[in-house]
Parts: C-alpha cells; sequence; structure tokens
C-alpha cells in the first residue's frame, strides 16, 4: 500500500535529517518547504507565502500517492487538525498515513537550531528565542491513539463540511 510518511515535531528535532533517511531507505519523494521556501523568497515566511507553498505540496503529495509513489512530507504539523485533515485526505486515497513524531527537549532543541544555524546557513533560517517560546506554545503533541492512527478521523472544526475544506481554507493553494 502506497504511503505518506508525515513528519511531525517541533524545529530542530531532526524531522529533515530523518525525513531524508526515511526518503532514501523507502525510494519516497521528500516535500520540505525550507528547501523551496529558502531558494525562492530567501525567508522561510514571506508573507503567507509558506502556507500557499504546503497547500501546493500537500496537493502534489496527493497526486504522487494516486500514482503509487511513497511520500515524505516534512512540514512538522503543529496542530492536531492539520494532521487530522492530511489523514483523512490519504486514507480517501486509499494510501496509509504513517506519522512519525520526533520529541525534543528544550536544552537539545536550543543547541540543534544554533549549531544548524553556525553550519548551514544557507539551508536554515534564523530563530530567535521568542520563536521557540511561541512553537512551543502552540504545538500539540500527539497522543499514542493519533500516532498509530487508531479509530476514524473525528470531524473537522465547527463551520467546515470536511476536511477537503478545511484543508483548502487552512493551506490557500490546496484546492
Amino acid at each position: 500500500m502506497t504511503t505518506l510518511f508525515l513528519m511531525v515535531g517541533l524545529p530542530g528535532a531532526g524531522k529533515t535529517t530523518r525525513a531524508r533517511q526515511l526518503a532514501e531507505e523507502c525510494g519516497a519523494l521528500r516535500l520540505t518547504p525550507d528547501d523551496w521556501m529558502i531558494p525562492l523568497f530567501g525567508v522561510a515566511e514571506a508573507d503567507g507565502k509558506r502556507d500557499v507553498l504546503e497547500g501546493r505540496m500537500l496537493w502534489l503529495a496527493l497526486e504522487a500517492v494516486r500514482l503509487g509513489t511513497d511520500v515524505v512530507v516534512d512540514y512538522g504539523c503543529w496542530s492536531r487538525d492539520e494532521r487530522s485533515a492530511i489523514r483523512w485526505l490519504v486514507e480517501a486515497e486509499g494510501a496509509c498515513l504513517r506519522m512519525l513524531y520526533l520529541p525534543v527537549d528544550d536544552e537539545t532543541q536550543r543547541a540543534r537550531i544554533a549549531r544548524r544555524w553556525a553550519t548551514t546557513p544557507e539551508e536554515t533560517f534564523p530563530m530567535t528565542e521568542a520563536d521557540i517560546l511561541l512553537g512551543r506554545a502552540h504545538f500539540e503533541e500527539p497522543d499514542a491513539a493519533e500516532l498509530e492512527g487508531l479509530g476514524p478521523v473525528a470531524g473537522p472544526p465547527p463551520g467546515w463540511a470536511d476536511w477537503r475544506a478545511w484543508a483548502a481554507g487552512r493551506w490557500p493553494s490546496f484546492a
């Protein structure tokens, strides 16, 4: 069965390193926004363009699974709603979602972010202490049931017809 591997975690958790390994091991297409944002715009967040880019990458990921190609999506997916939407969309295509959560403690996260900026600034972007704290405050850690994909995906938040509509609202270029 075709698989979409979804990397989940905060900056500095090791998601991109693991995503590269996984893509090589599985012969999968790897979609990492930072690989595109920096060359295209010179920054990680360019006036909402990251959401637009992620939407097209999600659209491409679903096209790939339709064609039988495994995909590694390396977004971070901080919110349960993002993860639920992606799981629902992947399963609607008859593919399997495998969520990989990489937790990271405060000290390790800060050290990795600093090392990445010092050694490969062309592949990353600066992060302030405020950025790190904001990320930690907004991150919704997945529980065991979510990681295992147990049970059906709950419905979208109120006001949305389905997860496809929610995804189009979250990632403007998805539809």
